[in-house]
């Protein structure tokens, strides 16, 4: 069977009659800890085996050219003005983005393939964003934190998002068979045996609401406020016996939520531990509900997703994952229970909103790699 690698150095070659370098960057699924990690706060993704791949070549041209497999998209500029680029709100943006921060001294050709898909919540963005920074020239060691550092200020500066590092850290740094326990603040790691008798299936919502980016810098301006009035750096360092010293009560509960969403990535930590799936599927619900209520970033069509899953035997807790307003759920489940818990939603899914979800088996993978 001929992999990703080999199918895009094939189509990289018909196109740009060069022989491209092969990078490659994984995707995540935030298993819990969300929205904490532009608070400081803990986070605790997997790397999966959903992937960008990036073929690159230098060329001649003085140009920087990217073309899209997936988009049967196109773009093209000058190597000397990418610095005067403004963002095109669209997907060549991140790859201007890392094109500016690692300051192109010749032309570039790219090739790009992903297995993710667009705006599902599975970092599709962040992949690309160090698949791209590989391809194009960074040259450290791998894993690396600069890399990441890197990619993530490709999206701060360039396009605008006041993101934390989780996506970026995930792509890098993943793990095979292990979940990362992130401390946002001091960007230390920590990795984590999950139990083997639970299957990760993630149910794309195939539903993304307008309103994603501009609630999320909203969320960000709100968790900013909250953490003025209880007076700390950040809403890391808040106690839930602080939160009457916030007087407005949309900051209050964008400030609850990220409180006991820390303590649950902690306790969710433990009960991995202990093989505890019980335990863990509670805290999964926990956080969707937080999420739902106090932060407010999910829709019907994720809270319908969660609230199915857990009617089905053999599923210990799923949430919303990823920014919020559609995308994707990440359901755990009894292995034998996979398929009952897919039939089961597919159907009630379709005959609620006529839409037909996508279903994602993940497992947890290794980071960013290059290929000869």
């Amino acid at each position: 069977m001929v992999g990703p690698a080999q199918l895009l150095i094939e189509a990289f070659e018909a196109r740009y009659k060069s022989t491209p370098d092969i990078a490659r960057a994984p995707g995540r699924v935030n298993l819990i800890g969300e929205h904490t990690d532009y608070n400081l706060g803990y986070v605790l993704p997997i790397a999966i085996d959903l992937a960008c791949h990036v073929g690159c070549a230098p060329n001649r041209d003085g140009l920087l050219r990217v073309y899209s497999e997936n988009l049967q998209q196109g773009r093209e500029w000058p190597v000397e003005q990418i610095a005067a680029l403004k963002p095109a709100a669209d997907w060549t943006d991140y790859v201007i983005g890392v094109a500016r921060q690692l300051t192109l001294g010749r032309g570039r050709d790219l090739l790009i393939h992903s297995t993710l898909p667009l705006g599902s919540g599975l970092s599709s963005s962040a992949s690309l964003e160090v698949a791209v920074a590989l391809g194009l020239g960074w040259s450290g060691e791998l894993p690396s934190l600069e890399l990441a550092q890197l990619a993530r200020r490709a999206e701060n500066e360039f396009i605008g998002l006041p993101s934390g590092i989780m996506d970026q850290y995930a792509a890098v740094f993943g793990r095979r068979d292990a979940a990362l326990k992130i401390d946002c603040r001091s960007l230390e790691c920590e990795f984590v045996e999950l139990p083997a008798r639970a299957a990760i299936v993630a149910v794309n919502s195939m539903v993304k609401h307008e309103l994603a980016q501009s609630a999320y810098r909203q969320r960000v301006a709100e968790c900013a406020q909250a953490a003025r009035e209880i007076q700390v750096e950040s809403l890391r360092d808040a106690t839930l016996e602080e939160l009457p010293l916030i007087q407005d009560p949309t900051a209050l509960r964008r400030a609850r939520h990220i409180i006991t969403e820390n303590q649950r990535v902690i306790d969710f930590v433990a009960a991995s531990r202990r093989q505890d799936l019980a335990a863990m599927g509670r805290l999964l619900l926990a956080s969707h509900r937080s999420l739902q209520t106090d932060y407010e970033v999910s829709c019907e069509e994720l809270d319908f997703l969660v609230d199915t899953a857990i009617s089905v035997p053999g599923v210990f807790g799923g949430r919303m994952t990823g920014g919020g307003f559609g995308g994707c759920t990440v359901n755990f489940v009894e292995p034998a229970a996979v398929d009952r818990f897919q039939e089961t939603i597919q159907k009630a899914y379709r005959d609620r909103f006529a839409i037909d979800p996508v279903f994602y088996r993940v497992n947890p993978s290794e980071g960013a790699s290059r290929i000869s």
